[in-house]
């Protein structure tokens, strides 16, 4: 298991000019006056909107035009509040609007997997793109009357590049809420050792690794037939009963870094 290109990506530095208004315009026009009118019913909506217009933004017109500004997503929704002849009216109340879609962002349920190799000794991890990032598991928010196991498969191709869609059992995952969050993690095992892993979205996952599992060899148990003890490669986590309560609290650390 291995990630295309041998190691990190390197974060864009920051930039001098500020974007056109003529793009603003393109941006405003493409992302948000031309959605079917029920995208447009909320600020949350609103909001998730302006974050895909944010990455187009990064991922598109910056990374062309080396002369553009790179923008927090709290700064290019204040841009485009300004620019935006449909949201200037709101500007007054720009605070509020995004301090509650921060807190709508905090209760959008995640879906996402836990990777075994197919030896079961290998776990796959990524670290997200911003400065102080953690490791987690690959997880993502689900779209609206998404399913949450079509978005575990999603996320995971996004992050890794792979496709686990014929690997998931909509059976095997362990699930827990974070504050008002709900967080569903698929146990995908199979995943081939030599499999080579590449982020499919720009600035958003820097590394991946696929690390050693932290398994304690199975207690036997008193009276137990010694020729029933499973002796082949990756015993370990065939055996092993997953501590669930501590990979939660490992995940909630987590999301509370992140």
């Amino acid at each position: 298991m291995a990630m295309a290109g041998g190691g990190g990506l390197n974060r864009s530095s920051s930039r001098g000019q500020m974007p056109p208004q003529e793009l603003l315009d393109d941006l405003c026009s493409r992302f948000l006056l031309n959605v079917p009118k029920e995208e447009l019913e909320s600020f949350e909506r609103i909001l998730f909107l302006l974050e895909q217009a944010h990455w187009f933004y990064e991922d598109n017109s910056v990374e062309h035009n080396p002369n553009l500004k790179s923008l927090s997503f709290k700064d290019f929704t204040s841009l485009m509040f300004k620019s935006c002849t449909a949201l200037r009216p709101y500007i007054a109340h720009l605070d509020d609007i995004y301090k509650d879609f921060n807190n709508y962002k905090f209760r959008v349920p995640v879906s996402g997997a836990i990777i075994l190799d197919d030896t079961y000794e290998r776990c796959l991890l990524v670290k997200g793109w911003k400065a102080g990032a953690s490791w987690s598991f690959p997880r993502g928010k689900r779209n609206k009357d998404e399913e949450d196991h079509t978005c575990a498969v999603r996320e995971v191709l996004e992050e890794t590049g792979c496709d686990v869609s014929t690997l998931l059992n909509l059976d095997d995952y362990i699930e827990v809420s974070i504050g008002q969050q709900k967080v569903r993690l698929y146990i995908i095992t199979g995943v081939k050792r030599d499999t080579v892993f590449a982020p499919q979205t720009k600035k958003e996952i820097s590394e991946i690794s696929c690390s050693g599992a932290p398994v304690e060899n199975p207690v036997a148990r008193a009276g137990s037939d010694a020729q029933h003890v499973d002796n082949r490669p990756g015993r370990s986590f065939r055996n092993f009963r997953f501590d669930t309560a501590s990979i939660l609290q490992s995940m909630e650390a987590s999301f509370l870094r992140s």
